[in-house]
């Protein structure tokens, strides 16, 4: 059934302190890697310090309305914070829980001063400023310096392992780059959320030609050059998922389930295609039979969260390793990893079937109102006619990024991947109640 919202169509969104707010949040929650390796550890902490504060004093100016407030998601994070008590490493588990809330915080802030166009146009700006600067950065490496650059927290003049560093130089020898992120992985999916936001914001028209083909443009290069396997494999899930809603808005609604049935057939198709051919696969994007070392963790990490199935261990968030059983639990040439690589196997380690539970209602709940925007939702124009937004393509392609990827890092769960994902539960959870510019 088509759903229509008697809604007025959402204004260009204007240059407001509101606007350039958000904009700072996403620039900061994107940019934790850059901050740290740029300016320390430190200066990252002061970075979110003033952010937190300017959070607050927005929410205490804008606080959201309790009765459209996800509930499923605080039920999560109350179960988060009472893992303090069963804890094995609880204080880990205190600044983990912090840190959480903090960013939680900060996602929320963003959703009350905003409506749904300003929060795009900013995630658009932010993205995009780290796509060029990021390029921007290694064309610097490459021409200027010519050798890699370390983090300003570590010390690389005794040699360290390739992973340690910002930038390998990598740009004009045919490596992968890293971008301000120093990592080929993170950069390459923060270009494909900037290639996504673009494109829709360019589809709708809410930013001019010009800004659409550098963003594009930018993305693209940047996708080329990191060659993230995850990421490939994140976008051509955007494709499928945005060639099944085209097809369905342009259905007739008593032909939807047909639709419907023959994406499940291809869907299934699909997956055992893959499964057979998994190791040419693997080989056509130069990847291990052991997805990087990977496989590996998982079954470290599996095999410590059947000690405590239920409740897990304690939330933490990325991990310590500077305390049992972190230490040295994910080590590879020298590098040891911070997270288990599937978002998913981290929540159940952490918080046990529970949390795990709770966390699958939480994102089947998004995914359900996200699909809803995406094929059924239309908005009044000024002329009283019902029609399509592009924007409201974003929450269902944003979510395919952040859960595909989430199966092979843990970013959905902290930083940028847990304010986008808190952005998208929240802000699809309110717009159903029909909220507007003047309920502010």
């Amino acid at each position: 059934m088509t759903t229509l919202l008697a809604r007025r169509a959402a204004p260009a969104a204007p240059v407001l302190p509101s606007t350039v707010f958000a904009t700072l949040v996403f620039l900061v929650l994107f940019g934790g890697d850059a901050l740290r390796n740029g300016t320390g550890w430190w200066g990252w902490g002061i970075t979110c310090g003033v952010m937190l504060v300017a959070s607050t004093v927005v929410l205490v100016r804008h606080p959201p309305r309790a009765r459209t407030f996800p509930r499923l998601l605080v039920l999560w994070l109350l179960f988060a914070v009472a893992s303090l008590a069963w804890s094995q490493y609880p204080g880990a588990t205190a600044l983990g829980v912090g840190t959480t809330l903090a960013t939680t915080l900060g996602a929320v802030a963003v959703t009350a001063a905003l409506p749904w166009p300003s929060i795009v146009m900013a995630l658009g700006r932010a993205l995009r400023v780290h796509v060029l600067l990021s390029l921007l950065f290694e064309v610097v490496v490459g021409v200027f310096v010519r050798s890699p650059v370390c983090p300003v927290y570590l010390d690389c003049t005794g040699g360290v392992p390739d992973a340690f560093f910002w930038s390998r130089a990598e740009l004009f020898v045919g490596g992968r780059i890293q971008g301000l992120q120093g990592n080929s992985n993170i950069f390459a999916v923060i270009a494909l959320f900037a290639l996504v936001v673009t494109a829709v914001q360019a589809s709708d028209r809410t930013i001019g030609k010009t800004t659409a083909r550098v963003g594009v443009a930018a993305s693209v290069v940047a996708l080329l050059l990191t060659r993230s396997a995850t990421t490939i494999a994140c976008a051509l899930a955007v494709a499928l998922v945005l060639a099944l809603v085209v097809t369905l808005r342009r259905a007739p609604v008593e032909r939807r389930q047909r639709v419907y049935g023959l994406a499940a057939l291809l869907f299934v198709g699909a997956v055992a295609a893959v499964a057979l051919a998994r190791q040419p696969l693997l080989a056509l994007a130069g990847r291990s039979a052991d997805l990087t070392g990977r496989t590996d963790i998982w079954s470290s990490v599996t095999t410590l969260g059947l000690q405590h199935p239920v409740v897990g261990w304690g939330w933490v968030g990325y991990w310590s390793p500077f305390v049992d059983p972190f230490r040295g639990l994910a080590e590879r040439n020298g590098v040891v990893y911070l997270q288990a690589h599937d978002a998913y196997l981290d929540v159940w380690f952490q918080l046990g079937w529970i949390g795990l539970v709770l966390f699958g209602l939480i994102v089947f709940g998004a995914a359900l109102r996200s699909w809803s925007w995406a094929t059924d939702r239309r908005i009044l124009g000024v002329d009283r006619q019902a029609r399509w937004s592009a924007l409201d393509l974003l929450p269902t392609l944003l979510l395919t990024v952040l859960l595909v990827h989430g199966l092979t890092e843990s970013r959905l769960i902290v930083e940028w991947g847990w304010a986008l994902f808190v952005v998208i539960v929240v802000v699809t959870r309110r717009d159903a109640y029909g909220w507007t510019d003047r309920d502010r």
